[in-house]
């Protein structure tokens, strides 16, 4: 692992998944901190409030732990009354490309230090999701923003479901942001890696939560819905066996380029 002194370590922790998730980062997130030191740790939170959305308590809860930025996705949505903290908080995002007018905002500066700075945007895929604003566009006014502040460091979490359009982006934005990290499928993928213009990026950084449960979710209930094709309502997976999974990486301030990236399993 390289893992200079003078770089910029950045931990994102998989989306957390429940009461499960919740325990799972409360026990691992200090040995992981101990073990890369970073000075910016960014967690999916979407899913942390029985499944699906997240809560004023449980943001807080997740600062208090040592969380500095919290992202989310789609199920962001699930629970109302986050809606007034997302416009209030800089550092709980929602994703860049909903359409204009709704509650809050998908993308935050982050101050290091004085003369240190990094931007954390927010992204969500249309294909197999809903048909929002195009995330390629989106991104492209959103680099052009950031940019004007003089901030070249950027972490992109990517929120898709497809790896087709995850890997295309990475693609789009090798050499343009310093991170490209996939998450949303609850499986974490082994294909990080540094592109070829110095960006990090990996296809998805998996899950915090129950390890015996269907991305999650309480597996007889899903076996169930898979078997009977009845919608019957998800619960969350037993707390018997816990996992705690995320990625590390390590950028250069001088170049905003990835010098490290190394994913990780508890």
């Amino acid at each position: 692992m390289q893992n200079s002194n003078s770089n910029l370590n950045v931990i994102l922790i998989a989306d957390i998944v429940g009461d499960p998730g919740i325990k799972a980062l409360s026990r691992s997130i200090d040995t992981v901190i101990e073990k890369y030191k970073p000075q910016l740790i960014i967690a999916n939170g979407e899913n942390s409030a029985s499944g699906k959305g997240l809560t004023e308590k449980i943001a807080y809860q997740f600062f208090e732990l040592g969380i500095n930025v919290i992202t989310s996705g789609n199920h962001i949505w699930n629970k109302k009354k986050i809606f007034p903290l997302l416009d209030t908080n800089p550092y709980i995002l929602r994703p860049l490309n909903y359409p204009p007018n709704v509650p809050g905002h998908g993308s935050c500066i982050y101050e290091i230090s004085s003369n240190q700075k990094i931007a954390i945007i927010n992204l969500q895929g249309r294909t197999f999701m809903h048909s929002i604003d195009c995330p390629f566009r989106s991104i492209d006014k959103e680099i052009e923003k950031i940019h004007k502040k003089e901030i070249n460091s950027i972490i992109i979490d990517f929120h898709a479901e497809a790896t087709a359009e995850k890997i295309a982006m990475g693609w789009y934005l090798d050499g343009r942001v310093s991170a490209v990290i996939g998450t949303h499928t609850h499986v974490q993928t082994a294909d990080e890696r540094i592109l070829p213009a110095g960006t990090a990026y990996i296809t998805d950084i998996g899950m915090t939560g129950s390890t015996n449960s269907v991305i999650g979710m309480d597996k007889d209930v899903a076996l169930n819905r898979f078997i009977k094709q009845i919608p019957f309502y998800y619960k969350i997976g037993d707390e018997g066996e816990l996992k705690f999974c995320g990625v590390f990486v390590s950028i250069n301030p001088d170049t905003s380029q990835a010098e490290c990236i190394e994913r990780f399993r508890l």
